[in-house]
């Protein structure tokens, strides 16, 4: 796509075709040293093979003096400040360090003023490397069906976006001819006509790049390091489409097609667009996230869009330039959907995990009156019952030992009033409860990956029955296609012979006019010829007579006699036969005078037959070639609409497929929304899930951590902290 016309006097360029006439002479027409004499890659007729563009032509030429190749690009319109630009890209691309490079996608190239002659006149060249590589599409032909492979080739144009944008340069027409894969899987750019640098700002753009691969809000006016940011989208977003879905490659790109999987009219109307719904509504959340994101970005302006290559997580750590590291990460407001920066579902703040309480003792604390009074009194018991048993009282020993038990009573009594076990009680029974009411996370997992299992096999069987639907409507559209195809050709084959037997027919009905005319002639003139006026030898007037009140008057009257046979006399008689071909038997006229007859009526008719009309008349030969002229346009007009019939069926047939395939669209995109929000909801419980775990783990720790506390605050350590406060 080219920027509208430039202003002003334009220098005239020659032809391809100039070009390649003067490059049968390179020894003639260049001077520059390592073009002069070189070899041009010919066509079959021995031409300089051309690749035609929309400024230049370009040809491949090897050199006589370093044998090596070069891709020669003559240019055929002028483009504004053309030297000044190519010299600004040229020294800007002599800078780059190779080793700061995710791969060695730039070609180096030289750009030659008044190299060539051409004529009287002498022109500029760019002498460019030759990349021995194929194009994107071509090696997407052969190569869609290795998912590892087309991944990969994402990654390293991922990584190529990365190190245009920390150079602060686009390539301004990114797009499938002009991305070449070279035999090791790494790409290479050519074609830097609308390529801007740094030093070319606050200049024009010269084009605005392929069509198929452009945001609908590009303007004229759009020159700068943004100019590939929508194009990386789209391609980036086909290759991650393809890599996940190699069957996407033959349902949606068409052979020798002008883009990959998307077209100019998807991002124009998005909302009817086939191809993105398809994408929108892939079970793959890569992508139907980057086509949610490409859909969102087709509205915006350009210098608002996100960087492809800051936008993504690092896909390569070693494929990134250290300049991209220190790149500034652009604002969330660039519109970047939530799932590319925390994934589908924004996980919540994770609840603090639960400990025992700060305020729950580790021992006892400050001892009180109850404890004073348990400590000064156990003693003294204890001391009581020793003095019993030593002076003998007359006591029993229940009697003797009852104030040691009172000591024991009384210091299990105290420590129970202590506030440090009721705390700990407490909160061991509040973290028990809470425990309680989680569920198992191991049993929670398995039934999630149990529910997400049986859905994404759900999710698959509808994908392969939308995929088989959309095949069988397209086959039952080329069925149709086929028949009317068939139909049209057996309309015009059997009209095309009914138009070249006109001519026969016209000649068969001149023929058969004539021998009508001939017949009236005949018989009239028969009718003319009375039996009583010349009879024939034998036929008297009685006869005739006879013969007329039979109805023999003319030799028009009859056609012949039949012999027959008299049983009376047994002799042979004769019958007249009419022209009517009834028979009569006439008295008087026998066989003799019966042949007597028939020779005279052949006589008769030999002799008009002798002066009957030979031709047809101009009126009457006339009429019938009208007639046929007219048979002959109608047949003409038939035929010129079998082709308008035909299209009316290809019409339909082809609005049915449409209707089919929207009707397709419509319910996989309301299935893929459904899905969508189950998965959202998947994501939501797993993160809940996951939540729910460290909570588990945090509370099962905190409950033993409460009990070991408890255990600690044993009768023991209670009378070790009566006596010496610890």
């Amino acid at each position: 796509m080219n920027v509208g016309p430039v202003t002003g006097p334009q220098r005239q360029f020659p032809s391809g075709a100039k070009y390649a006439e003067a490059l049968q002479h390179t020894q003639l027409c260049f001077q520059h040293p390592e073009l002069v004499g070189a070899r041009p890659e010919l066509t079959k007729l021995g031409l300089p093979r051309a690749i035609s563009g929309a400024f230049a032509s370009v040809f491949s030429l090897t050199s006589a003096v370093s044998g090596r190749r070069y891709a020669i690009k003559c240019f055929t319109r002028n483009v504004p400040d053309q030297e000044r630009r190519y010299q600004a890209i040229s020294a800007r691309l002599a800078r780059l360090n190779p080793g700061e490079l995710s791969q060695p996608w730039n070609l180096g190239f030289e750009y030659l003023t008044d190299a060539i002659s051409v004529g009287p006149h002498r022109y500029p060249v760019l002498k460019m490397e030759w990349a021995e590589a194929v194009t994107l599409s071509s090696w997407l032909d052969h190569n869609h069906a290795r998912p590892s492979a087309v991944d990969r080739l994402a990654e390293r144009f991922e990584a190529l976006t990365r190190d245009l944008d920390a150079l602060d340069i686009a390539h301004g027409d990114l797009q499938h001819g002009n991305l070449l894969v070279a035999s090791d899987d790494t790409l290479r750019l050519v074609d830097y006509d609308g390529m801007f640098v740094p030093e070319l700002a606050g200049m024009s753009g010269t084009e605005r790049g392929h069509r198929n691969y452009q945001s609908p809000m590009r303007g004229n006016d759009d020159f700068g390091a943004e100019l590939d940011r929508f194009s990386a989208w789209v391609i980036f977003l086909s290759l991650k489409a393809i890599a996940s879905d190699p069957g996407l490659w033959s349902r949606l790109h068409e052979p020798s097609g002008e883009f990959l999987l998307l077209t100019e009219d998807d991002f124009k109307s998005p909302g009817s667009s086939m191809r993105l719904q398809t994408l929108l509504a892939h079970p793959d959340r890569t992508v139907s996230g980057l086509a949610d994101q490409l859909r969102s970005l087709a509205a915006q302006p350009l210098d608002v869009l996100p960087p492809l290559a800051l936008a993504l997580p690092k896909q390569r750590a070693t494929a990134t330039t250290s300049a991209t590291a220190n790149a500034p990460v652009p604002p969330a407001a660039g519109g970047l959907p939530s799932w590319m920066m925390t994934g589908h579902v924004s996980p919540e703040a994770a609840p603090p995990p639960p400990q025992p309480s700060d305020a729950a003792p580790d021992g006892f604390r400050t001892r009180t009156l109850l404890d004073v009074a348990a400590a000064g009194l156990c003693p003294l018991m204890v001391i009581a019952t020793v003095i019993i048993c030593v002076a003998g009282f007359p006591v029993s020993p229940i009697e003797a030992g009852m104030p040691g038990f009172v000591a024991v009573a009384l210091i299990v009594f105290a420590r129970s009033r202590r506030a440090e076990r009721a705390e700990l009680r407490a909160t061991l029974s509040k973290l028990t409860g809470e425990l309680g009411r989680l569920d198992d996370p191991v049993k929670a997992a398995e039934k999630l990956h149990k529910e997400r299992a049986r859905f994404d096999a759900g999710e698959a069987k509808r994908t392969a029955a939308l995929t088989k639907a959309q095949a069988k409507l397209t086959a039952h559209y080329q069925a149709d296609l086929k028949e009317a195809e068939k139909r049209k050709a057996r309309k015009e084959r059997d009209l095309d012979r009914q138009i070249d037997g006109l001519a026969e027919e016209l000649r068969k009905s001149l023929a058969q006019a004539l021998t009508n005319k001939q017949s009236t002639y005949v018989r009239d003139q028969l009718g003319r010829q009375l039996i009583s006026q010349s009879p024939p030898p034998g036929i008297g007037p009685k006869l005739a007579s006879r013969l007329a009140a039979a109805g023999i008057r003319t030799a028009a009257d009859f056609k012949g006699y039949r012999p027959v046979q008299n049983t009376h006399y047994n002799s042979t008689g004769a019958v007249l036969v009419l022209s009517s071909g009834r028979v009569v038997d006439v008295n008087g006229i026998g066989e003799a005078k019966a042949i007597a007859l028939d020779v005279w009526r052949k006589r008769v008719v030999a002799s008009v037959e002798a002066r009957q009309p030979t031709s047809l008349g101009m009126s009457e030969r006339q009429s019938i070639e009208e007639d046929i002229a007219r048979r002959r346009a109608q047949l003409v007009a038939w035929r010129k609409g079998v082709e308008p019939e035909t299209e009316a069926l290809r019409v339909k047939a082809r609005k049915q497929k449409e209707v089919g395939l929207e009707r397709l669209n419509r319910e996989n995109s309301l299935a893929g929304d459904r899905a969508r929000q189950q998965r959202q909801e998947f994501a939501q419980r797993a993160t809940t899930l996951q939540q729910n775990s460290v909570l588990h783990e945090a509370l099962s720790a905190a409950v033993e951590t409460a009990r070991l506390r408890l255990r600690r605050l044993s009768l023991g350590c209670y009378v070790r902290f009566l006596y010496i406060a610890r």
